[in-house]
């Protein structure tokens, strides 16, 4: 009763304000969505994605326990460093996607993350796969998804969804997902606490700006459809790193670790 009339005053707050004012022109950011209504959809999602292994061919973690063991290990350096807000909320599941012609990741609300053997191969060290993962939880963490969801479906459709009265538009919500667009300030936002959660371990801060740099190093005219092709890789780059340096993020991990340790870890994909 409690959740419904939360939902109901909101309702009628956001459809006022976005009539009267434009919610976009004012930049201001609606999430219906509770955390557990994010955790929900995302073991929906993780549900269709497993039941699907010809598109989403998932690398058996106990064939795999080595490769599982390094993932998790770099995902529990990010977590311990104290700068993720949902950190205890989350379940932060990674799976490795085997498709060696896809350099993607992505990961759905409530944590559930999923990274391409294409993109794990592509890049070079081991900061660069923190930077990735950390940018991936950032989208997770701030709740990208859900509060994307609420802009383009509109509040009072998914007033329905959270009230469980539209079950084939979960199920719709649940697939797309996947593919999921974020916007330019997600993107940013992302890249931004990418920096902020490595800050405080080992790796490198600025990580994700080595995936970046790599595409304009080879000189690519189209990014792989990696994070977004927005904005570009020049300025990601540069807010990256900038970033790192304004939080006077210094890095212990050493140069053979990163690069050594990453290139076994590849050779177990």
């Amino acid at each position: 009763m409690i959740k419904s009339f939360r939902c109901l005053f909101l309702a009628i707050v956001v459809s006022a304000a976005c009539i009267f004012t434009g919610c976009e022109q004012e930049g201001i950011s609606i999430n219906i969505f509770s955390i557990e209504d994010d955790k929900q959809l995302g073991l929906q999602t993780k549900s269709q994605i497993e039941a699907d292994p010809e598109q989403f061919p998932i690398l058996n973690p106990a064939s795999h326990a080595l490769a599982y063991d390094y993932i998790n290990a770099l995902r529990d350096d990010i977590l311990a460093g104290g700068q993720v807000t949902h950190k205890d909320d989350f379940l932060w599941e990674v799976k490795i996607i085997k498709n060696d012609d896809v350099q993607n990741a992505f990961c759905t609300p409530g944590g559930y993350i999923y990274l391409y053997t294409g993109l794990i191969k592509y890049l070079d060290n081991k900061s660069s796969l923190a930077g990735v993962l950390a940018h991936e939880m950032a989208h997770a963490d701030k709740r990208h998804s859900t509060a994307q969801l609420t802009k383009q479906y509109g509040v009072q459709t998914l007033l329905d969804v959270v009230l469980g009265n539209d079950q084939g538009l979960l199920t719709q919500i649940g697939a797309q997902l996947v593919s999921l667009s974020f916007s330019r300030t997600d993107e940013t936002q992302a890249d931004e606490y990418s920096v902020t959660y490595l800050c405080p371990t080992k790796y490198q801060a600025d990580g994700a700006a080595n995936f970046f740099q790599k595409i304009i190093d080879q000189g690519s005219s189209s990014p792989p459809a990696f994070l977004s092709t927005h904005p570009n890789p020049d300025n990601r780059v540069a807010y990256i790193r900038e970033q790192a340096q304004l939080g006077a993020c210094k890095p212990i991990i050493t140069s053979t670790e990163n690069d050594k340790d990453y290139a076994a870890f590849k050779a177990l994909l």
